[in-house]
């Protein structure tokens, strides 16, 4: 694991594009932080890092965006609604666990109890530390 203090949301939306730059085909990128963490501004990163330009929300009530235009597909998921297991299981997520392209997960801590398995898995957790400072631990990517 490593730590990465941000002391922006540039910084961590930074953070996000190295991992865009480094993200290959299968990558499931596990995202967990208290609302207002800067979740959805280290996803803006890492869909500039892949390469795609569009406007980058956070899908809380689609359940799933889909960017394309760069380098690989970006498949970003917001769990926040889905509250049990049986949710989630029900919401047909599956198929974004092993991605044709790259995906990230918001409120990835809600799948801890489905038994699910995802080959290529990222963790990163973001912690509120200040009003612009944050503590990212993150998965080694080798970047």
């Amino acid at each position: 694991m490593a730590t990465f203090i941000s002391h922006s949301p540039a910084e961590t939306e930074a953070l996000g594009e190295k991992f865009g730059r480094a993200a290959s085909s299968g990558w499931v990128i596990a995202l967990s932080g208290d609302l207002g963490a800067g979740k959805t501004q280290f996803v803006r990163g890492l869909a500039r890092g892949l390469g795609i330009s569009g406007r980058v929300h956070s899908p809380t009530f689609t359940l799933v965006n889909e960017y394309g235009g760069g380098r690989l597909t970006l498949f970003h998921l917001d769990l926040y609604r889905l509250e049990t297991a049986e949710q989630i299981l029900s919401a047909g997520i599956e198929e974004f666990f092993n991605p044709d392209g790259a995906a990230v997960m918001e409120w990835a801590e809600r799948i801890a109890d489905c038994g699910l398995q995802i080959a290529d898995l990222k963790n990163v957790k973001i912690e509120i530390v200040g009003e612009t400072e944050r503590k990212i631990i993150y998965d080694d990517f080798g970047a």
